[in-house]
Parts: C-alpha cells; sequence; structure tokens
C-alpha cells in the first residue's frame, strides 16, 4: 500500500491550508520563488523608510540606549541589594587595615567611595547564642581583649573573631560614614557595610556598633564632636 502525500492548497489570503489538518504531518511547506522575492522586497522597503518618528541618527547611540532601559528593567525588577551584593563579590572595593587613632587597628579606603555602596561583607561563622556565650567566656580565659561578635538576629551571631575579613577590624564612631544592614541573599542572612556618604582615599571607615545600654559602661574614643562617650 502507497501513501500519497497530500497536496497542500493555498487560500486566498495567502497562508497555506492544512490538508490534514496538523502541519506536522505533512512535512515542511516549500515558498515559491516568486513569494520569496515579495516578502523580501516588502522587507527591505519596510527596513529602508522606517517612520519618522523612529529615525535614529547614530545607531550606536540606539544600541546604549537599548543596552540603559534593559538594564534598568533588569535592576526594577530585582532586588537593589542582592545586585549590588554580586557586584561586590565580583569587584571588591580596595581597602586597607593599618593603626587607627580611634583604637588599635582600623580599616581604610583605598579608593574613593560613593554614597549608598556596599564596602565590605561582615564574614565570619554563623553561630547561636548559647555557643556565643561559651566562646566569649573561652577568649576572656585565653587572654583575647577583644571579640568580634555581630549579632545577625535573634538567634544567630557573625563570629569573627578566630575567622573573618578585614571587616573585624572596622572601629566604633559615633558620627560614622558607613552603616551595617541585613541583607538575604539566597536564604541566608548576611552583614554587609554600607557607606553612609563619600569615602575619601585613606579615610577612616567606621559605623556605629549599636551596643545595647549596660551597666557596665565601654568608653568611646571615636573624638567626633557628638561623641557619646560610650560605645553602650
Amino acid at each position: 500500500t502507497s501513501f500519497s502525500t497530500p497536496k497542500k492548497k493555498k487560500r486566498d489570503d495567502g497562508m497555506r491550508e492544512h490538508v490534514t489538518g496538523c502541519a506536522r504531518s505533512e512535512g515542511y511547506y516549500k515558498i515559491d520563488k516568486k513569494d520569496k522575492l515579495k516578502y523580501l522586497n516588502n522587507s527591505r522597503a519596510f527596513a529602508e523608510e522606517p517612520p519618522a518618528d523612529t529615525q535614529v541618527r547614530n545607531p550606536e547611540c540606539q544600541l546604549r540606549s537599548e543596552q540603559r532601559r534593559l538594564l534598568s528593567s533588569f535592576t526594577g525588577s530585582c532586588d537593589s541589594d542582592l545586585l549590588k551584593f554580586n557586584q561586590l563579590k565580583f569587584r571588591k572595593k580596595k581597602l586597607k587595615f593599618c593603626k587607627s587613632h580611634i583604637h588599635d587597628w582600623g580599616l581604610f579606603a583605598m579608593e574613593p567611595i560613593a554614597a549608598d555602596e556596599m564596602v565590605i561583607e561582615y564574614v565570619g561563622q554563623n553561630i547561636r547564642q548559647v555557643i556565643a556565650d561559651m566562646r566569649e567566656k573561652r577568649y576572656e580565659d585565653e587572654g583575647i581583649g577583644s571579640s568580634y561578635m555581630f549579632r545577625v538576629d535573634h538567634d544567630t551571631i557573625i563570629d569573627a573573631t578566630k575567622c573573618g575579613n578585614f571587616a573585624r577590624f572596622i572601629n566604633h564612631s559615633c558620627n560614622p560614614n558607613c552603616y551595617a544592614k541585613v541583607i538575604t541573599v539566597e536564604s541566608q542572612k548576611k552583614i554587609v557595610i554600607y557607606s553612609k556618604q563619600h569615602i575619601n582615599v585613606n579615610e577612616e571607615i567606621t559605623y556605629d556598633y549599636k551596643f545595647p545600654i549596660e551597666d557596665v559602661k565601654i568608653p568611646c574614643l571615636c573624638g567626633s564632636e557628638n561623641c557619646r562617650g560610650t560605645l553602650n
């Protein structure tokens, strides 16, 4: 038994009509040369004579404007903190730590930093409150004068005392040029230091520790005009 390929009919509007009712069962359509030339001529005419309100003298300017629109739509639809955090991972700020006039070591900018920029992530070990209390006592017994613990929320604390990065050297100031913010990246909370204002080269990076008020006061040595006198 031989099967004959159904002949494809053409409708009055130029569109192909499926004899079997399904385009997949009929293979491919062969387009006549006349139809191809007609389509190509129409395409050329449309490309050569665009509407007056859409003409662009410089095609590179049009490409750049499209890229800017795409970037603006992307940043508008995505979390800005997440976008900045990804940029910070690929292009870290140039920072250095050296002796500080506030206290011991400090972190300084090696490049100008604009306002509202991610400066550095506070990196360390994520631990629970119970472990933090145990470690704090152990650090005192070992003679470690300073512990670098940063509270993320009620249950989580970041300990950078023995496992951290340069962020642990940032000193407190009552008039800081940065602030700390908790952001969520892939369901994990992270602490990132943001710039409050423009930071010049060799300027020390500081933020307010916001310690809870306690009876035993820790003296503040920031030296700013509005210094509160204590960290807590």
